[in-house]
């Protein structure tokens, strides 16, 4: 890939779920640098371990000065940093709006100034449909970006859209496989609530199709199935639950920053009206 070939690549927040595997398929380009800001310093130790080749650069995305050292020499920046937990963000506010706004124009700022080749951000279906601080971050994420796109014709400016992501960090996943192992109590907002899910190689797989193929910096999406959390629950269960555990179930409702069903498009079909995953593919993907 000519843009990574020989490069300078920065990736922020590149010790979080989907970091390690874009720092290995980007070093499969043979960058001439490739450079993690994180600010989880033993995570970015573990990272160095395993990827000898890297640099390492502990810092906050929200630091305006911490941005500006990591971003030096920089072509290409994978702006992945976020605060992205849907209800933290409700009570954190200013820590989500720190990270996801203020630390997006921190990285604008140094493309412009560093005359970067191109920045990626990675956005959420939430932006798409707002109803909650997390969402409202991500859309004014990617407004930033086609800002700065109209204004600085010498960086490409692209932007990913897409849905939920098994495993990532705070997933519901994560909690219930850990819940049905025990034989433990599960709690579920509404198991009519659909959502967009996939997994994190295709998640990548996306990043690099945006690269390829996108023209500006409207918002790359894929086309991706949904499943109900009733559905989710039913497979984990079926996987997870020990051969003579019960399934317990507490309903709690939709939470602040919810949504019933989610969009990828705002003007496109919403996660009921989509192709649903079977039970039988749920488990095989979990």
């Amino acid at each position: 890939m000519e843009i990574l070939t020989g490069k300078n690549v920065l990736i922020t927040g590149g010790t979080g779920f989907l970091g390690e595997e874009l720092v290995a398929r980007i070093l499969t380009f043979k960058p001439s640098k490739l450079r993690v800001m994180s600010r989880n310093e033993g995570k970015l130790i573990s990272l160095k371990q395993k990827f000898p080749e890297i640099e390492t650069y502990p810092g906050d995305i929200g630091n305006q000065f911490d941005v500006n050292q990591a971003t030096k020499n920089i072509n290409v920046c994978f702006h992945l940093a976020a605060f992205k937990h849907v209800g933290m963000a409700e009570k954190f506010s200013l820590e989500c709006t720190r990270s996801n706004v203020i630390g997006t124009i921190n990285v604008l700022e140094e493309s412009v100034r560093n005359k970067f080749e191109m920045v990626i951000g990675i956005s959420t279906d939430k932006a798409a449909q707002v109803s909650g601080v997390y969402g409202a971050t991500k859309l004014l994420m990617e407004r930033l970006f086609k800002q700065y796109e109209e204004l600085n014709s010498e960086t490409s400016y692209r932007i990913v859209r897409y849905g939920n992501v098994l495993y990532s960090t705070g997933s519901v996943l994560c909690k219930w496989k850990e819940l049905l192992q025990k034989d433990e109590e599960i709690i579920i907002t509404d198991p009519s609530a659909t959502r967009f899910f996939w997994t994190r190689e295709q998640a990548i797989d996306l990043i690099f199709s945006c690269i390829d193929n996108a023209k500006n910096s409207d918002p790359w999406v894929p086309e991706m199935k949904s499943m109900s959390m009733g559905d989710l629950l039913t497979a984990m269960s079926k996987k997870y639950l020990p051969k003579n555990g019960t399934l317990k179930i507490k309903e709690i409702g939709l939470q602040p920053g919810e949504n019933l069903h989610e969009k990828i498009m705002e003007a496109g079909p919403d996660s009921s009206q989509v192709e649903k995953f079977s039970i039988e593919e749920i488990i095989g993907m979990i």
